[in-house]
């Protein structure tokens, strides 16, 4: 398995983050996690990334504990937050090789490996420029390929296609699809049920930060449309009869 869970416990005061899970997550292609606002998703994927320490339980990545032995669980992990920090002052074409270097490649494999992903991410005519002057998209492009530039065993993201323009989510998700398709594993948390739809070969939908159906696509829609079973499984908010009418009667602007 590329990810365990076992018992991951976290709480912030008398709320409960993340409510004893225990999953397994497949090696190899998409796993989407996926539940409402607040239902504790960011959470979970701070504590198996080691950016948050759990209140129980345990979580691994391939094979490796995190808080046992973060050295090697990091080294395994990419990470791409839904709002990057990275460092500012630093040009797109730094960041990458300052990033490459921490990570241990040669010199002449990071060069070579950030000027590929530079081109394919359309930012090579940005390469140059200094990182607080880049967008949201492309911040979280650069982000992307700071975290695949070492080519870890799985890439955790955090809502990876907010921000980023349509062209620009093509060629991600191709370059993730790629890297997939070489035996990596892509987990990442969305709240668009097409973009889980379409991408992930399983899925664990949470809220209040516990486990509500987890496994292959398949098996948690029975077929259905992933935001029906959704919006089934979390509840939704029906308007009622009368309620808002007023939006439906607006004044004869001619």
């Amino acid at each position: 398995m590329a990810v365990s869970f076992n018992g991951l416990t976290k709480h912030f005061g008398d709320k409960v983050a993340v409510d004893q899970v225990t999953l397994a997550i497949p090696t190899g292609g998409f796993f989407g996690i996926t539940g409402p606002n607040g239902a504790g998703k960011t959470t979970m994927l701070r504590m198996t990334t080691g950016l948050l320490r759990p209140d129980g339980g345990s979580v691994s990545v391939a094979g490796h504990d995190v808080w046992r032995d973060p050295v090697a669980a990091k080294a395994v992990i990419g990470l791409v937050p839904d709002q990057p920090r990275l460092f500012q002052k630093l040009t797109g074409v730094e960041l990458l090789h300052f990033s490459g270097q921490l990570r241990g490649l040669e010199v002449a494999a990071v060069r070579a490996r950030a000027a590929e992903l530079l081109g394919v991410l359309g930012l090579a005519d940005d390469a140059s420029t200094l990182v607080a002057d880049y967008s949201l998209g492309m911040t979280k492009k650069l982000a992307i390929a700071a975290a695949l530039l070492h080519r870890p065993l799985v890439i955790f993201l955090d809502e990876p296609f907010a921000g980023v323009d349509p062209v620009s989510r093509q060629v991600v998700e191709a370059i993730l699809g790629r890297y997939a398709a070489g035996g990596g594993t892509v987990v990442f948390s969305d709240h668009a049920m097409d973009v889980v739809e379409r991408l992930c070969t399983s899925l664990v939908i949470i809220n209040q930060g516990a486990v509500l159906a987890a496994g292959s696509l398949e098996s948690v829609t029975g077929g259905r449309r992933l935001q029906d079973v959704f919006v089934e499984m979390v509840g939704g908010a029906v308007l009622a009869d009368g309620e808002l009418s007023w939006l439906g009667s607006l004044p004869d602007s001619s």
